[in-house]
């Protein structure tokens, strides 16, 4: 028995991406243009850059299926999506993506079979292959990982993360009140 699905699958998609809006939101837009170091993307472009990536499974999974990653076309893909990272846009407009985008991969997930999610497809030599359930959890996991960057950033420009606020405000809930003696 399988306890992870489709509606797992969506909800868990659902909550990285609801986080990643809103550090889309906490950060200015006038911080959009910040890179942390060389050779690193922007805000903007990262956010861009995890609002299109679900983009390859869709294509991989969805639109053409795949059995095999022999012959798949990366390289073109690639290049379409840098196209698209390197669209000015404004912060609204990046966020109303993340949301859009986000949604829409996260509804197509809901819909997956499990016959589906059990398929497998090999690498590009034919070999080691793969669930299709296997596969999707890497838009999530692809987009964690540039969160933390992310977070790294806020950190950077003063701000404190969403997630670490939520956290301090739980812990004062339950710290005991200043001056009560414990028992």
């Amino acid at each position: 028995m399988n306890g992870y699905g489709t509606a797992e699958l969506a909800r868990s998609f659902r909550t990285v991406r609801k986080n990643t809006v809103q550090i889309a939101q906490d950060i200015p837009e006038a911080q959009y243009d910040f890179v942390a170091a060389p050779g690193t993307r922007s805000v903007g472009q990262l956010l861009k850059h995890i609002a299109l990536s679900p983009a390859m499974f869709d294509d991989m999974h969805r639109v053409k299926r795949v059995t095999t990653l022999a012959g798949y076309d990366f390289a073109g893909l690639i290049a379409r999506s840098q196209e698209e990272e390197r669209k000015p846009r404004s912060k609204a407009e990046i966020v109303a993506m993340l949301k859009t985008d986000g949604e829409r991969f996260a509804a197509w997930l809901e819909t997956l079979t499990p016959e589906f999610l059990a398929e497998t497809y090999t690498d590009p030599t034919g070999q080691n292959p793969k669930t299709r359930c296997e596969s999707l959890h890497s838009p999530k996991e692809h987009e964690m990982h540039h969160r933390a960057q992310l977070m790294l950033v806020e950190r950077i420009l003063g701000i404190t993360p969403h997630l670490t606020r939520q956290m301090e405000e739980r812990m004062q809930a339950a710290a005991p009140p200043v001056g009560s003696a414990a028992t």
